[in-house]
């Protein structure tokens, strides 16, 4: 499963704050138990009747009541179709079916108050259409309303894509020298030193996760994972903490300056992706539970934990430049901000003060427990931030 797709799956297990589908139903909110029947509405989704059959019940009037309302919507075009309700006045939206097919159904539900709404009907080859405005009533009280969001386009994300890659950029130099040093303490034969350097130089590297799409085929052969085959830090690492010769370590350290030389250069011309950018933070703190966090990483020096407070430097320089857009958008924004600085100061409580760390298997299990579930709460919150910012057309 992409890493879109499990996002999405887990937003809306969430009760997120839009709903994205193709064919299938997905539920926004869950009835409550002995709720009345929402509403009920098949809506066409296409050019000319976009947003056709949400009336009230006589069918007179565009007006219906507020609270919970079910839309059975159909593409009556040939061609695929992405569908918002949208609050008239505030352009919020509050249901987004994405990628609905060729006579493609989907059933969706919301709860409403009162204000006007419609639905917008953005076909890929075409100009939206914007079906009639419908008055919504009050809700019943005690209604659990679906929030809505102010779409982000994308826009609004191409000045966060050129900050994000600016301090990408601005660490690689700081990358080339850290693994320099690696290669001069290796001529030297101070394999220690190549050992404390290495650290530094890998654990740079870890922060960079939110590029790592960019880097392409040389970010394997940078930090191949021991599973896949060892190549570049983690070959180096293996090397270092299984007694290989000094000039075996040299060897691979010269090569790894060389692959770090050669990304700093392809990164000077790189374009991230404004849509991929909301995505990198929770990745990341995700990579860091799946394969950090078992140690999956590791090829004998021992330190994932410091490479997971890497991984958490990284994800949270990801979500920094992301701030403005979700101000407005995001109620727990700072609660996410906070979970990150708290999980990562868990972390470096298990650095000692002459800069080791604790192994990963020297954890008690009380430990381990404690750092996965920071590590999960970050996560959690921070699924929701690539739904909020998926980029959505101009509406």
């Amino acid at each position: 499963m992409s890493s879109r797709a499990r996002l999405t799956a887990f937003f809306a297990a969430l009760a997120a704050l839009v709903v994205v589908a193709s064919v299938l139903a997905i539920v926004l909110r869950p009835a409550a138990s002995g709720a009345a029947a929402p509403a009920a509405f098949d809506i066409s989704a296409g050019l000319d009747d976009c947003g056709r059959g949400w009336r009230s019940a006589d069918g007179a009037a565009a007006t219906v009541p507020g609270g919970d309302q079910t839309f059975s919507v159909t593409n009556t075009t040939v061609g695929g179709i992405e569908v918002y309700l949208q609050a008239v006045d505030s352009k919020r939206v509050y249901l987004d079916l994405e990628s609905l097919g060729a006579g493609a159904h989907a059933t969706v539900r919301a709860s409403l108050g009162a204000g006007r709404y419609r639905f917008v009907c953005l076909p890929a080859d075409a100009d939206p259409a914007r079906g009639p405005t419908v008055i919504v009533g009050k809700a019943p009280p005690g209604s659990a309303l679906t929030p809505g969001i102010v779409p982000v386009t994308r826009n609004d994300l191409i000045p966060v894509t050129k900050a994000y890659t600016a301090w990408v950029a601005g660490r690689l130099p700081t990358l080339q020298r850290q693994v320099a040093a690696v290669a001069a303490d290796a001529e030297e034969g101070d394999l220690p030193a190549a050992k404390r350097d290495w650290l530094t130089a890998h654990t740079t590297y870890e922060t960079l996760g939110g590029a790592y799409d960019a880097f392409g085929d040389l970010g394997e052969e940078l930090d191949g994972l021991p599973r896949h085959g060892l190549t570049g830090f983690h070959l180096l690492e293996s090397q270092l903490w299984h007694g290989a010769p000094a000039l075996d370590v040299a060897a691979s350290a010269h090569a790894l300056v060389a692959l770090v030389g050669k990304l700093q250069a392809q990164f000077a011309d790189a374009q991230l992706d404004p849509g991929d950018v909301a995505l990198r933070a929770h990745e990341i703190v995700e990579d860091a539970i799946q394969d950090g966090l078992t140690g999956a990483t590791d090829a004998g020096s021992g330190t994932e934990l410091a490479g997971i407070d890497a991984n958490l430097t990284g994800a949270a320089a990801a979500l920094a430049p992301l701030h403005d857009v979700l101000a407005g958008r995001y109620d727990r924004l700072a609660e996410t901000q906070q979970a990150l600085t708290q999980a990562q100061a868990l972390v470096e409580s298990f650095r000692a003060a002459d800069g080791t760390w604790t192994p990963l298997s020297e954890l008690d299990l009380n430990a381990r427990e404690r750092v996965d579930a920071a590590l999960s709460h970050a996560a959690e919150l921070l699924a929701p931030v690539a739904a909020i910012c998926d980029p959505r057309r101009e509406s």
